[in-house]
C-alpha cells in the first residue's frame, strides 16, 4: 500500500481542490517580490562566469588563446577541459557529451570554456575576446543528409502491426508525401541561470533554475569527483521552463561549480539571451515520409511513415522524445497495418531537447496532414475523415504500440465540440466567403488530441514529499516537483488543505530542494500533480490518520468517524480547532509531520520493442479553429478559436484553464511564426526576439473560447484530475490544418504542402507550388 489504508478518516466536502485558488506565488510575483536565482542575494566575493563559445560547426580544435582576455579589467582567469576534477563527459544516460569542448567542436555555440570575472559585464565582454584555433571539418546540418549518410545519435527504431505493404496494395486509394516541420526555442522569461557556493568540507550548494534538481545534483557531483551527498541543489521557482529546463540547466550548473571550485569563491553564470539561444538546444525538428492507402470513407487501411527527428550533435532526451512521437503518430485515431520507422539523427547543431508535448507534437502532426490531404483527395469534410478514423470503444481500440485504449472519450467530446462551436454552418459560410473573395481567403479546422501521460522511462514514474504540522496548526509542504509557473505548488497545497481539512492559507510550500526529497523525478511529462500531488496527499493522509487515532483513545468513537474540514475536527459528540487538536497532540507527543510515496500504477513496457502500456491513462481534447490568409503576401491571422478539453476533474478550473490557453497560443507560435533559421555555415541566425517571433497579445483571436469537459479521470489519480501541461499544445494543430484548408480553397486543386512553421513566405510557396 501506498499509505495506510485499512481506515482512513473522513473528510467531509472539499473547499479547496476544485475551486480557481490563486496562484501561489500570484500577488508576490506582481509585486515583485518572488525570488528568482538571480535575485539571491550574492554572498561577499562571488564572482561571475561567461561561457567561450565556438564559432565553427564542426572541426579539430587546436588552441585556446586568452592572452587579450585575461589581461581585461576584472578577469580573474579562464576555465577549460583540463580544470574539471571529474568525468570531463556530462553523466547523461548515453555519455556522449562533454562537458567542455576538448579535440573538436560539433556546433556553432559548443561551450569550450569560460571566463572568470569580477562582475557579469566584464566576463561577457572578456568571453568575447578569447581567441580559437579551430580547423573545419565537413559538418552535417541537414537532417535528410543525415539520414542518407547514416549520421545518428541513436539506432533507428521501427514498430510494425499487420502488413503495411499488402494493405497498400489493396486499398482503394493512395496518396504519398513529404513534410518538414521547424523546432522552436523555448524563450522562458527567466534565462538559463546557475550560482554554485562551495561549502565547509567540499560541500556545495547550488541554486538552479531547473526541472530537475536530482539531476543537476548527480551532474555536478559527477563533474566535482565526488558523491550525491556533497551537493545540495534548490529550486524555489523558475520563470518558465517548457522542457528547456530539464537537462539543460544541468550544464550552467556544472559550469558555475567547475568555475567555483577553481577559483574557491562562490560563481553565478547567467547566459544573456543571444547566449542562450546559441548554446541551447531547441524542439526537434523532424521531416517525415508517408504512403497511405484508404476507402472510400477515407479510413486509413495501410499507412509507412518515416520520422526524421534531427538531434542535433548528441543524444540529449532524444531517445524518449523520438519515442513518443512514435507513440503519438495515431494522435486519436487506429492504425489497423502500420509500419513507423524512426530515425535519431546526428547533426552539428544544437543538440536538441524536451520541449512541451516532448515528441508528441512531431508524432500527432502528420497523421492530422494525412487526413487533412485524403479529404481533399476524396472532396470529403476533414472533419468526417477524422471521425472515420477514430478510435473505437469496443473495438479498434487497442494502440500500434498494444495498448488498449480503455478512457476513450473521442466521439461525444468532438460531437459537443461540433455543435457548440456551430462547425458546420461556419463551414458553410466559409465557402461563401471564399467564393467572394479573391484575396482574403479563410480556413476552419476541428482536431483532436489524445495524448499519453505517464513517463515513458518507467522509472520516473515515482515521486516523494513531505508534510509538516507545525503546533500552531500551520501547514508546510515539500515535494520534489519543480514549479515553473504552471501552478504545481498551488494544486499540491489545495490537495494537502483538503487532506488535513484547514483552509488554504494555511498550507505553504517550501523551496525544492535535493536534501528534503532525495532521487526526485524531473518535473516533466506533464505529470508533477499526478505523482507530487499524490505523495503528498499519502504524506498529509498520514498526518491526519494519527491524528484521528489519538482524537478516538482519547474521546471515544472510531477513527474513521473523524471529519476533518474547514479548519475543524468534528467526531460524534465533540468539536474541536485543527490547531488545539494539534497543539494537545504535541503535548501528547504525536508525530505531526510524515513522508509520502507515490510510484504510477498499471505502466510499464520494453523500450527495445516500443509496446506495452507506457501511459497511465490518455488525455483529451478537441480544439477548432478559424483562420484568415492575404494570398498576395502569405500573412496569416488566427480569427477564432474554440476549444474543450479534458482536465478530468479539475483541481484548479482557473489554472488549467490558463495552461489551455498558454500551451494554444504556443503551439500556434510554432506552427505559424516561430522559424528557426540556421545557415550554410551551422550559424544560428535567429537568436534575439529581433528575428525569432513568438506570438504577441496581438495574435490571440478576440474569439478564444476554453471549456472544460465534465468527467473525472477513469483511472484513480489526485482528486479524479487529469495532466493538463502539455495535452492543449497540440490543439494548436487546428490552427495549421486551417491554414492548409484556406490555402487549399485558393489553390482550388486540393493540393497543398504547407511546411511548419507557416510563415508568409511558406505560405506563398504553399499557394503557388
Amino acid at each position: 500500500m501506498n499509505a495506510p489504508e485499512k481506515f482512513l478518516a473522513g473528510t467531509a466536502a472539499q473547499p479547496a481542490t476544485g475551486s480557481s485558488q490563486p496562484h501561489e506565488s500570484a500577488r508576490a510575483q506582481v509585486a515583485g517580490g518572488a525570488t528568482y536565482v538571480d535575485d539571491v542575494p550574492e554572498v561577499r566575493g562571488t564572482l561571475h562566469a561567461a561561457p567561450i563559445l565556438s564559432t565553427v560547426a564542426h572541426g579539430r580544435l587546436k588552441g585556446v588563446d586568452a592572452g587579450a582576455a585575461l589581461k581585461m579589467p576584472g578577469v580573474r582567469g579562464v576555465v577549460l577541459a583540463r580544470d574539471i576534477p571529474g568525468d570531463p563527459v556530462l553523466a547523461t544516460f548515453t555519455h556522449d557529451e562533454p562537458i567542455f569542448a576538448r579535440e573538436k567542436v560539433e556546433y556553432v555555440g559548443q561551450v569550450v570554456g569560460l571566463v572568470v570575472a569580477d562582475t557579469v559585464m566584464q566576463a561577457r565582454r572578456a568571453a568575447r575576446q578569447v581567441k580559437l584555433a579551430i580547423d573545419p571539418l565537413p559538418a552535417v546540418l541537414d537532417v535528410r543528409e543525415a539520414v542518407k549518410a547514416q549520421s545518428f545519435v541513436l539506432p533507428p527504431v521501427t514498430v510494425r502491426r499487420g502488413e503495411p505493404e499488402q494493405a497498400l496494395a489493396r486499398a482503394p486509394h493512395r496518396l504519398a508525401g513529404s513534410l518538414e516541420v521547424g523546432g522552436q526555442e523555448h524563450f522562458y522569461l527567466e534565462g538559463q541561470v546557475g550560482y554554485a557556493l562551495p561549502l565547509e568540507q567540499d560541500n556545495w550548494w547550488v541554486y538552479s533554475s531547473t526541472q530537475h534538481p536530482g539531476e543537476v545534483q548527480h551532474w555536478v557531483a559527477h563533474a566535482l569527483g565526488l558523491d550525491s551527498h556533497a551537493v545540495t541543489v534548490e529550486c524555489r521557482r523558475m520563470g518558465g521552463g517548457f522542457g528547456g529546463k530539464e537537462t539543460q540547466a544541468g550544464h550552467v550548473a556544472v559550469w558555475a561549480a567547475l568555475a567555483a571550485r577553481k577559483f574557491r569563491q562562490p560563481v553565478k553564470l547567467r547566459l544573456d539571451r543571444d547566449d542562450d539561444f546559441l548554446v541551447t538546444g531547441k524542439r526537434h525538428p523532424f521531416a517525415y515520409d508517408w504512403e497511405v492507402g484508404f476507402d472510400d470513407t477515407g479510413r486509413i487501411r495501410g499507412l509507412k511513415l518515416m520520422l526524421a527527428a534531427n538531434c542535433g550533435f548528441s543524444a540529449d532526451l532524444s531517445g524518449p522524445v523520438a519515442d513518443r512521437a512514435v507513440f503519438h503518430a495515431d494522435n486519436a485515431y487506429f492504425l489497423g497495418d502500420v509500419e513507423i520507422v524512426s530515425y535519431r539523427c546526428k547533426t552539428n547543431v544544437q543538440s536538441h531537447t524536451a520541449f512541451r508535448g516532448f515528441g508528441g507534437p512531431q508524432g500527432m502532426i502528420v497523421t492530422e496532414a494525412i487526413l487533412g490531404d485524403i479529404a481533399r483527395a476524396l472532396g470529403r469534410d476533414p472533419l468526417d475523415v477524422r471521425r472515420a478514423n477514430l478510435y473505437g470503444v469496443t473495438e479498434r481500440n487497442v494502440t500500434h504500440y498494444q495498448m488498449p485504449v480503455e478512457d476513450n472519450i473521442l466521439e461525444p467530446l468532438i460531437a459537443t465540440l461540433e455543435q457548440d462551436c456551430a462547425y458546420r454552418a461556419r463551414r458553410t459560410d466559409i465557402a461563401a466567403w471564399n467564393a467572394k473573395s479573391p484575396v482574403i481567403k479563410r480556413g476552419l479546422a476541428l482536431t483532436p488530441v489524445k495524448f499519453g501521460i505517464s513517463f515513458t522511462a518507467t522509472f520516473f514514474n515515482q515521486a516523494g514529499a513531505l508534510v509538516h504540522v507545525y503546533t500552531d496548526g500551520s501547514v508546510q509542504v515539500n515535494h520534489g516537483g519543480t514549479e515553473m509557473g504552471q501552478g504545481l505548488h498551488t494544486k499540491v497545497c489545495q490537495v494537502v488543505a483538503d487532506e488535513l481539512g484547514v483552509p488554504f492559507d494555511r498550507v505553504r510550500i517550501s523551496a525544492t530542494d535535493t536534501s528534503k526529497v532525495p532521487n526526485a523525478s524531473a518535473t516533466a511529462a506533464s505529470s508533477g500533480t499526478d505523482l507530487n500531488g499524490r505523495a503528498a496527499q499519502f504524506a498529509a493522509r498520514q498526518v491526519r490518520q494519527r491524528l484521528a487515532e489519538f482524537v478516538a483513545r482519547k474521546h471515544g468513537g472510531q477513527p474513521e468517524q473523524v471529519v476533518f474540514a474547514h479548519g475543524r475536527v468534528r467526531w460524534p459528540g465533540g468539536d474541536l480547532g485543527f490547531e488545539q487538536l494539534v497543539d494537545e497532540a504535541y503535548h501528547a507527543r504525536l508525530q505531526l509531520w510524515s513522508d509520502g510515496f507515490y510510484a504510477t500504477p498499471k505502466i510499464h513496457y520494453d523500450k527495445h520493442t516500443l509496446t506495452g502500456r507506457p501511459f497511465y491513462y490518455f488525455a483529451y481534447g478537441a480544439a477548432c479553429s478559424e483562420v484568415a490568409i492575404d494570398t498576395l503576401t502569405g500573412e496569416s491571422r488566427v480569427l477564432k478559436v474554440d476549444i474543450l478539453h479534458d482536465a478530468g476533474r479539475s483541481i484548479n478550473p482557473a489554472i488549467d484553464i490558463g495552461q489551455i490557453e498558454g500551451g494554444f497560443i504556443q503551439g500556434m507560435g510554432w506552427l505559424t511564426t516561430e522559424q528557426l533559421v540556421w545557415n550554410d555555415r551551422g550559424q544560428l541566425a535567429t537568436h534575439a526576439p529581433s528575428t525569432y517571433k513568438i506570438p504577441a497579445t496581438g495574435d490571440v483571436p478576440a474569439h478564444f473560447r476554453v471549456a472544460l469537459w465534465p468527467e473525472a479521470n477513469r483511472e484513480d489519480n489526485v482528486g479524479g484530475s487529469k495532466a493538463v501541461g502539455e495535452p492543449p499544445f497540440m490543439l494548436a494543430i487546428s490552427v495549421w490544418e486551417a491554414l492548409r484548408d484556406a490555402a487549399a480553397a485558393a489553390r482550388g486543386d486540393g493540393h497543398v504542402r504547407l511546411d511548419a512553421p507557416a510563415t508568409a513566405e511558406n505560405v506563398l510557396k504553399a499557394l503557388k507550388d
